[in-house]
């Protein structure tokens, strides 16, 4: 699936301005990891969220053209790792496209799935569900298994930039 061109010059500036919009919403940054055979794979996505608690499910946007993605289907399986925030780096190195992504990254398996250390939160899920997003797709996983790091602040995403969350003192 391809999305067309903008054609007039309001749906161009739609375009940019949601664009915009969408740099300026916080996101937790998170790396979604499969095996394919022996081969890791692994790409940073910013779309995570929680989907349901009867069954526990999350969701994940991922594009279509993603290496990564082929990968899920064919193995039906995959790992979200909620990056922490020190993790930035880490971050960068999974989104761009190549097969070194690994190479200089402490991970182990963890349910036969790619976990990389220093993650705030971990998920092995399986896949239950794909739909289509336009140039994404949502993938839709059951969870397998949780872990979380009770100290670790996780890596957001906002404004272009990478931090994280500041809680504020409660009233």
């Amino acid at each position: 699936m391809s999305i067309p061109t903008p054609t007039t010059s309001h749906e161009a500036d739609l375009c940019a301005d949601f664009k915009e919009a969408m740099a300026h919403m916080c996101a937790p940054v998170a790396v979604v990891t499969t095996m394919d055979g022996d081969r890791p794979h692994g790409t940073t996505v910013s779309a995570v969220m929680s989907l349901s608690i009867e069954p526990l499910l999350i969701a994940v946007a991922m594009a279509t053209t993603s290496e990564s993605l082929s990968a899920i289907t064919r193995t039906g399986t995959f790992g979200v790792n909620v990056l922490g925030a020190q993790q930035q780096s880490v971050a960068a190195r999974f989104a761009i496209k190549g097969d070194d992504k690994f190479a200089g990254t402490l991970w182990h398996r963890h349910d036969s799935i790619p976990r990389l250390d220093g993650s705030a939160i971990w998920l092995s899920c399986r896949v239950d569900h794909i739909l289509p997003g336009g140039d994404h797709v949502i993938l839709v996983g059951g969870v397998t298994g949780v872990d979380t790091d009770p100290i670790a602040a996780p890596l957001t995403y906002h404004g272009r930039r990478f931090g994280t969350h500041t809680p504020h003192d409660t009233p």
